[in-house]
C-alpha cells in the first residue's frame, strides 16, 4: 500500500505461518525505509470462524464445510479479524475489499482506520467466499476481465464504466479427472487467475484456449504456460507469484 507493507492474517490454520517465508523480502524493504504494519493475529479457536457464507452457499465446486464443534477454549473472543490479501484489489488510491463474513468485516474496519485519508476503501459484499482473483481482474486501464455481469454490477460506479470481457466457459476436457478422495481446491474458474506482466501482456494457462482467443481478440499479448493440475494445487499464476518488485511498486518508490 504505497510505501507500507501490510501483513494480513490468514483464514486457514494451515497457512498461519506462511508470511514468515516472506520475511527476507519484508526486511529488505524495511531497511530501505518502508513502513510495516501487521493486522492483529487471530487466536483461531473453533469459535473464531463465521460460517454464514459457506452454510448458505456451499457447493461441490467450493469444498468448504462448517465445523460444528463447541468452543471450550478459555481464550475464545468471538469472531476475529481474518482476511487474505487476495481478497483485495488496488486501483491506485482506490482499494476494493471483498467482505463475506464477520471476520472479513472486522479486518475491513481495521484497514479503514489504518489508511483513512490515504486510500479510498470500497467494501464489496460477498463478491466471493474470500479470494477475488478468479472473480474480477484489471487487464489494463479501462478493461476488466470479469466472471459475470453480476460481478460488475457490484463494483464501484466508476469501474462499471470500464470496458469488460467475460470469462469463457472452459471445455469439459480441459481439466484432469481425479479420484473421489482427492481434495480439489479450486473451481472451474481457476484459469481466470492469470498474471499480468504489463498492460499488454499476460501469462495464461495453455489448456484454456477459449480464454487465450478472447484475450488476443482484445489486443492482449498472451504467453501460454502449461499448468495442468491447477485445481489440485489450488491456484493459478497470480496465486503463485508475489510480484512486489515492479515499476510503480515499493521497489520503484525506494529507488527514487
Amino acid at each position: 500500500m504505497g510505501d507500507e507493507i501490510v501483513e494480513t492474517p490468514p483464514m486457514m490454520r494451515s497457512r498461519y505461518f506462511e508470511n514468515q517465508l516472506l520475511k527476507p523480502v519484508f526486511m529488505d524493504y524495511f531497511r530501505k525505509g518502508a513502513r510495516w504494519s501487521v493486522m492483529p493475529r487471530p487466536l483461531m479457536t473453533d469459535g473464531s470462524f463465521d460460517f454464514s457464507y459457506v452454510e448458505g452457499t456451499g457447493s461441490a465446486d467450493e469444498p468448504l464445510a462448517p465445523v460444528g464443534r463447541p468452543d471450550g477454549s478459555p481464550y475464545h473472543v468471538g469472531f476475529e479479524m481474518m482476511m487474505d490479501a487476495a481478497q483485495i484489489l488496488r486501483f491506485g488510491e482506490d482499494v476494493l475489499v471483498n467482505v463475506s463474513t464477520a471476520h472479513h468485516q472486522l479486518a475491513f474496519e481495521w484497514l479503514v482506520r489504518q489508511f483513512e485519508g490515504r486510500f479510498r476503501l470500497h467494501r464489496l459484499y460477498r463478491l466471493s467466499d474470500d479470494h477475488i482473483d478468479s472473480t474480477v481482474l484489471p487487464l489494463r486501464p479501462g478493461l476488466l476481465l470479469a466472471r459475470s455481469p453480476e460481478i460488475v454490477d457490484q463494483l464501484p460506479v466508476e469501474l462499471q464504466k470500464w470496458d469488460r470481457i467475460y470469462y469463457p466457459e472452459p471445455a469439459a476436457d480441459g481439466f484432469p479427472s481425479y479420484d473421489d478422495n482427492d481434495l480439489v481446491l479450486t473451481s472451474k474458474f481457476i484459469d481466470m487467475n492469470l498474471l499480468s506482466i504489463d498492460s499488454e501482456t499476460v501469462l495464461v494457462n495453455s489448456a484454456h484456449t477459449e480464454l487465450i482467443e478472447l484475450l488476443e481478440a482484445n489486443r492482449m499479448t498472451v504467453v501460454p504456460v502449461q499448468h495442468r493440475h491447477r485445481r489440485l494445487f489450488g491456484g493459478g499464476f497470480h496465486c503463485f507469484t508475489v510480484d512486489t518488485v515492479r515499476e510503480g511498486g515499493l521497489e520503484d518508490y525506494f529507488s527514487g
